[in-house]
């Protein structure tokens, strides 16, 4: 006797040519799933490889593994927006408090970094990490092309110079972290620049080339007069925009300031740049979504936290 459920079933796998007897037989021989197959626990559990024997370098690592997991999920929904094509207020609210939520999490996760290593062993295994650097994490830096226009994301000292119809090659050159690894006045990268370019500069151009009209601050600006006064909706894009730019930036500037700041003098970051200027709000100045902000609000970027 034939259900909904195996007509559904049938319907469903005829549209695709496929036989449902075929697939129902292939369940007799199946396993049930388990937890651990499934979130893949054995695998996960053994991607930490440690480069010395400080144990708080474990959490070093299994901290970072976790933000690019989160990175991930970020990416994950600010891809259903700029893949929805007639996308509203509702929705574009609901994936932004999502995304925000994520970065909250972010935010107060670095209590795990600030307080939850020896400074003695950080300074210890850091030296066996160079030179690398957290600005060679590639999804973060998708998140910023996925969030705004690349004007936004200029060094601020050449926004107002560049060309808003400039090639992506030119605009990459004068994106605002490569000042943790370039000296203007030569031109001469850092190794740690120079090899984070040559694994992702072409998947990075690539990418904004499609976000370049489909990045949230573009999504909103096309949307109907009525949606963009909706009141919830730019709540979340300043929540969002002040999340990311200040919250999680400053979190990230203090962990850092507790452990490369000590008795005053001020320690090179692994990947040799001149973090405080680097990572600090109100030197770049970074806003994914200025037209949201007032002229007090701007001129402040970095100070209101």
């Amino acid at each position: 006797m034939e259900t909904k459920t195996t007509n559904q079933l049938k319907e469903k796998y005829q549209k695709i040519g496929q036989d449902l007897d075929v697939h129902l037989e292939g369940l007799l021989y199946s396993k049930p799933i388990t937890y651990w197959d499934y979130i893949h626990t054995d695998s996960l559990l053994n991607l930490q490889l440690p480069r010395t024997t400080l144990p708080d370098e474990m959490v070093f690592i299994m901290y970072h593994q976790i933000n690019e997991l989160l990175f991930k999920m970020i990416l994950g929904e600010i891809e259903q927006i700029a893949t929805t094509e007639n996308v509203d207020a509702v929705m574009f609210s609901s994936k932004l408090m999502r995304i925000s939520r994520y970065f909250d999490m972010l935010t107060s996760s670095f209590s795990i970094m600030k307080d939850g290593m020896h400074v003695e062993q950080y300074n210890k295994f850091r030296t066996a990490l160079t030179p690398a650097s957290g600005f060679q994490s590639a999804q973060y830096r998708k998140i910023e092309f996925a969030s705004t226009e690349l004007i936004n994301l200029i060094d601020k000292r050449f926004r107002e110079t560049i060309d808003r119809n400039s090639s992506y090659e030119n605009a990459f050159e004068h994106l605002y972290w490569q000042a943790a690894g370039k000296d203007y006045k030569t031109g001469k990268k850092s190794y740690t620049l120079t090899v984070f370019e040559e694994k992702y500069k072409e998947e990075f151009i690539r990418f904004t080339q499609f976000y370049n009209t489909h990045n949230l601050w573009t999504k909103f600006k096309s949307l109907p007069q009525v949606e963009k006064e909706n009141k919830d909706l730019i709540k979340a894009m300043r929540h969002y925009d002040y999340t990311v730019n200040i919250k999680w930036v400053m979190a990230h500037y203090n962990t850092a300031n507790h452990y490369l700041n000590i008795g005053g003098k001020t320690t090179e970051a692994t990947g040799g740049s001149e973090w405080v200027k680097y990572m600090h709000p109100k030197y770049q100045k970074r806003i994914f979504f200025p037209d949201l902000w007032t002229e007090k609000e701007l001129q402040d970027w970095g100070t209101m936290v």
